[in-house]
């Protein structure tokens, strides 16, 4: 029989994968968030319930899927004394997706089998329309038994298989992840300076997109951010907070290891810039508008 399944933290990301997997067979039995309101509706969604405290969730299902926004959320939904997943973990396995810390998914997966449970690391280089349609990129950390039950899940949610990733011990997944993030914000910060300059020498974006996209210019993100650097569309798939957040990871991981980062600096004092102008919700693309002439904040 299938594992019952519960979610906390339901938010773009954690919504899909809920969703996702209901479709592919599997029983959402419960779900929690912050946002009571978001909660109640997927539960009414997906026949769920909507839980008061994380450790209504735990209660509920079998296996925990944990989506939180930083090293803060993540340390709460589990120690709460009011309602931690630690309380009742016994026989419990957690599987936490989150771009944290390295140290912290460490030092869950000690918290969680002290108290008789388990836990892995799932960290996901995708964004909400892979979530959805189960083709996230997964990178995987934790103890290799817990990967291997764990396995029938997670390839749902990474085509079958095909995107899925065992990298090592805890922590290591999310030490590959924070590296992910950090390039990929540095080539996206790269790209908003290059059509931004552009721009200004009188050049057609459009065309240096073109341009960028066959030579050594090219990246992932001239395909993903480039239009909507060039449209100011920024519609949220991976927000300008959370890729300040990420950056600041890497910097950390850096400084451990007696590293200088500059370029990932750099980025991350831009992506930190849109946040103090109160745009951390917008998407990463929203960086153009520090680069780009004549704008300065989104439209």
């Amino acid at each position: 029989m299938k594992p019952t399944l519960g979610f906390v933290g339901v938010g773009r990301m954690g919504a899909n994968m809920a969703r996702c997997l209901k479709g592919r067979g599997y029983a959402v039995s419960a779900v929690y968030d912050r946002n009571t309101e978001g909660a109640g509706a997927l539960a009414l969604e997906l026949g769920a319930e909507a839980c008061a405290k994380p450790s209504e969730v735990a209660a509920r299902a079998d296996v925990i899927v944990t989506v939180v926004t930083d090293d803060a959320a993540q340390r709460e939904v589990f120690y709460d004394k009011a309602g931690g997943l630690l309380l009742g973990a016994q026989g419990k396995t957690f599987v936490n997706c989150a771009t944290i810390s390295p140290a912290v998914h460490v030092e869950i997966e000690a918290a969680t089998e002290k108290a008789g449970a388990s836990s892995l690391e799932a960290c996901m280089a995708s964004s909400i329309p892979q979530a959805l349609n189960g083709t996230l990129y997964l990178m995987c950390g934790g103890k290799q038994a817990v990967f291997e039950r764990l396995k029938p899940i997670l390839s749902e949610l990474s085509d079958h298989g095909k995107l899925l990733r065992y990298i090592g011990g805890a922590g290591t997944a999310a030490q590959v992840k924070a590296l992910v993030n950090m390039v990929m914000n540095i080539n996206t910060a790269g790209l908003a300076e290059g059509l931004g300059l552009g721009v200004a020498l009188g050049l057609d974006p459009k065309v240096l997109l073109e341009v960028f996209s066959q030579t050594g210019a090219a990246s992932r993100v001239v395909a993903t951010d480039g239009e909507d650097m060039i449209a100011r569309e920024h519609a949220c798939y991976f927000s300008a907070a959370h890729a300040a957040k990420d950056s600041g990871i890497a910097l950390a991981l850096g400084v451990e290891k007696g590293l200088s980062l500059p370029l990932a600096a750099a980025t991350k004092q831009q992506f930190d810039r849109l946040v103090a102008l109160g745009f951390g919700g917008i998407d990463k693309s929203g960086i153009a508008e520090l680069t780009f002439p004549g704008r300065g904040k989104p439209a």
